[in-house]
C-alpha cells in the first residue's frame, strides 16, 4: 500500500509539474501579445504625425483582415495605408484593460481602448471594445484579424 501511495504522489507531482509549466509558458506568452498590442498603439500614435507605418507592418500577417470601428474592411496594404494618411489622426490611445488568451499557437486578446484624436480639424474621442486574433510562426507573433466595435 505505501508503493502505491508513494507511486500516486509520484505521479500527481508530476501531472502538476507539466500543468504548472505549460500555464507558465501560456502566460509569458500572454504577456507578450499585451506587449505587442501597445506597441501597436504606440505605432500608430507616435512622434510622426501619421503614425508609423513601418513599425506596424512586421506586427501583421500578410492576410490580415482588419474591420475597423465604423464597419469598414481592409487588408494589410490598405490598413498600413490609412495609418500613413489618417482621415482622423489618434493622439493619444489607452487601454482600459485587456485579457490575452493562448491555444497552442493562436493567441487572441480583447479588450477595451480609448483614443483621442482630431478628425477634419476637430477633436474626437472613441471608445470601443476590439479582439485582435494572433498567430505564432517561426517564434514570432502576427496579426491576422482584427476588429473593433464602439461602446457608449
Amino acid at each position: 500500500m505505501k508503493k502505491f501511495g508513494a507511486l500516486f504522489l509520484a505521479i500527481t507531482g508530476l501531472a502538476f509539474g507539466v500543468l504548472s509549466q505549460e500555464r507558465s509558458n501560456a502566460s509569458i506568452e500572454e504577456t507578450q501579445l499585451i506587449q505587442l498590442e501597445r506597441a501597436w498603439n504606440q505605432a500608430e500614435t507616435g512622434g510622426d504625425p501619421r503614425g508609423d507605418p513601418s513599425a506596424l507592418a512586421p506586427l501583421f500577417e500578410d492576410t490580415l483582415v482588419y474591420v475597423d470601428y465604423d464597419g469598414s474592411l481592409m487588408n494589410k496594404a490598405e490598413y498600413l495605408r490609412s495609418v500613413a494618411n489618417p482621415v482622423s489622426k489618434p493622439d493619444h490611445i489607452r487601454d482600459e484593460g485587456m485579457k490575452a488568451y493562448v491555444y497552442g499557437t493562436t493567441g487572441i486578446v480583447s479588450g477595451i481602448y480609448r483614443e483621442t484624436g482630431t478628425a477634419k480639424g476637430k477633436p474626437y474621442t472613441r471608445r470601443a471594445r476590439f479582439t485582435d486574433t494572433w498567430i505564432r510562426q517561426s517564434g514570432k507573433w502576427k496579426c491576422v484579424a482584427s476588429q473593433s466595435t464602439i461602446i457608449h
